[in-house]
């Protein structure tokens, strides 16, 4: 499935429009435009680690591939036309203190995850964009980034899809009414398995119901190709309508 999967998204990193967004400071962004005149989704992918920089590129390869291309599937766009997001942070999308090494993870609204959100609100004006229908997905640090959004954005988005979210200070209460489907491998040597089954089970204390979706004997890298091509992902995600 993954092979297949691959080889069928080849080249759709190159439908991706290249664009900056200026605030604080400079933020590049890719965004994909639908074949449509009608209102459209928009999904908003959260890059992992191997995405950080600013050279507009690196959001969109290695593991970040999966999460991506994915809703650029020419079946997925058939049914699903939507605006895809992908902007690239060179310092993360939670808070972290960087006087401390390893820079220390602190609680609030992380700086990458804000800017990520001004680019929604700018999209949003100048396009025809379904604000019912605004989607969130991260994987690893891009995860731990959706945790946050949610927990400081509460209501915002029709849904969310987390793999291997990164450990923050967010429990994964945020937005507790909000869809979302969490995915982790139990053998994940990167991100602590632990960091996913704590902050569902608290999730689902403060009256959510999430997906939880554990994939035995997979690691880090694993469970994001496996995440990703889940072949109910797309129709569980753009069936999911905010209000």
């Amino acid at each position: 499935m993954i092979d297949a999967f691959l080889k069928r998204s080849e080249g759709l990193q190159n439908k991706f429009e290249a664009r900056e967004h200026k605030s604080d400071w400079g933020m590049p962004y890719r965004l994909f435009h639908p074949e449509t005149t009608r209102k459209a989704p928009l999904v908003l992918y959260l890059h992992g680690s191997g995405g950080l920089g600013d050279d507009n590129l690196k959001q969109l390869s290695l593991g970040n591939r999966f999460g991506t291309r994915v809703w650029l599937l020419p079946e997925n766009q058939k049914r699903f036309p939507c605006y895809v997001l992908a902007p690239q942070t060179d310092r993360g999308w939670i808070r972290y203190d960087f006087s401390q090494q390893p820079a220390k993870e602190l609680p609030g609204f992380g700086d990458g995850a804000r800017l990520a959100l001004e680019i929604v609100e700018g999209l949003r004006r100048e396009f025809h964009i379904d604000e019912h229908r605004i989607y969130i997905a991260g994987n690893s640090m891009g995860g731990a980034g959706v945790w946050n959004v949610l927990a400081n954005r509460p209501n915002f988005f029709a849904a969310a899809v987390i793999c291997c979210g990164g450990e923050s200070p967010d429990d994964g209460t945020g937005s507790a009414a909000t869809p979302l489907w969490d995915f982790h491998g139990d053998a994940d040597e990167v991100v602590p398995v632990s960091s996913s089954r704590d902050r569902i089970a608290a999730r689902r204390r403060a009256g959510g119901h999430p997906i939880y979706t554990e994939y035995a004997g997979v690691d880090h890298d694993g469970a994001n190709r496996l995440a990703f091509t889940e072949p109910e992902l797309p129709e569980w995600v753009f069936s999911q309508r905010r209000g």
